[in-house]
């Protein structure tokens, strides 16, 4: 599919500082390969929440062991 794009003046140096080697075009195929699989996740994600059930979720949680996690697994801790 081809079609004229107006990009606005603006994002000229937006787009320039952020496209590396790769063309303009390029660059905006892939922007709006983002947008659509950011939306894509969104719509999948809503639609898995609808079909969950919170008592459920809670059910599984309860069978977690009550133990402290490793220590790779704690907040705040960096592994080097």
């Amino acid at each position: 599919m081809n079609f004229a794009l107006r990009i606005p003046d603006y994002y000229k140096k937006d787009i320039e500082s952020l496209k590396g080697e790769v063309s303009i075009n390029q660059f905006i195929v892939n922007a709006i390969a983002e947008k659509i699989a950011s939306l894509k996740t969104l719509d999948y994600l809503e639609e898995r929440a609808q079909r969950g059930s919170r008592e459920h979720a809670l059910k599984i949680l309860r069978n977690a062991p009550d133990i402290e996690p490793d220590e790779q697994d704690e907040l705040g801790t960096i592994r080097k």
